[in-house]
């Protein structure tokens, strides 16, 4: 998709996804056989479930029908909320996952090879308090990263996560 291309589909898409309340994380136009795929990618800070992902196809279909910016190819259009494991890129994304557990990869190497899973505590504007699990009955341990050093980091899945909802409880 050409740059061109991306910018007049999020100036376009960007108000509706916004007016529903939901963030617009990704826009990506891929080939399905003769036919293209259209994939939105929305978020909040509460989730987004699948009546929210259902109204906004909607908004965007009509849309997209009464403008040429998809040409005349048929395409396939997906709305869709991120997936669990997807990469944190955005602050918001850090501040969203705050409680979770997420694996970090460091620009610098470091004594872990500048790879580690912590536990992400507090968001603010610089970076994040994290807590590093122990090892082998240790006590865990605080660490602070600041945005500038982390090269990726994606949210690590926790089939036994307490729910805050419980942890409330």
């Amino acid at each position: 998709m050409s740059t061109t291309h991306s910018e007049r589909l999020r100036g376009l898409l960007e108000p509706l996804v916004s007016a529903k309340g939901l963030d617009l994380e990704e826009i990506e136009v891929s080939r399905a056989g003769r036919r293209r795929v259209l994939r939105i990618v929305v978020d909040s800070d509460d989730g987004v479930d699948l009546d929210a992902c259902a109204e906004l196809s909607r908004t965007i279909s009509t849309t997209l029908d009464e403008t040429d910016v998809m040409g005349e190819d048929e395409y396939q259009l997906e709305v869709t909320s991120p997936g669990a494991d997807r990469p944190l890129t955005e602050r918001r994304h850090y501040e969203r996952a705050v409680g979770r557990l997420a694996k970090f990869q460091l620009h610098e190497g470091g004594e872990d090879g500048g790879e580690f899973v912590a536990r992400i505590l507090a968001v603010d504007e610089e970076g994040l308090d994290l807590e590093v699990p122990g090892v082998k009955g240790r006590k865990p341990t605080a660490r602070r990263v600041e945005f500038a050093s982390i090269a990726k980091a994606r949210v690590e899945l926790e089939f036994n996560r307490k729910d805050k909802k419980e942890e409330e409880a």
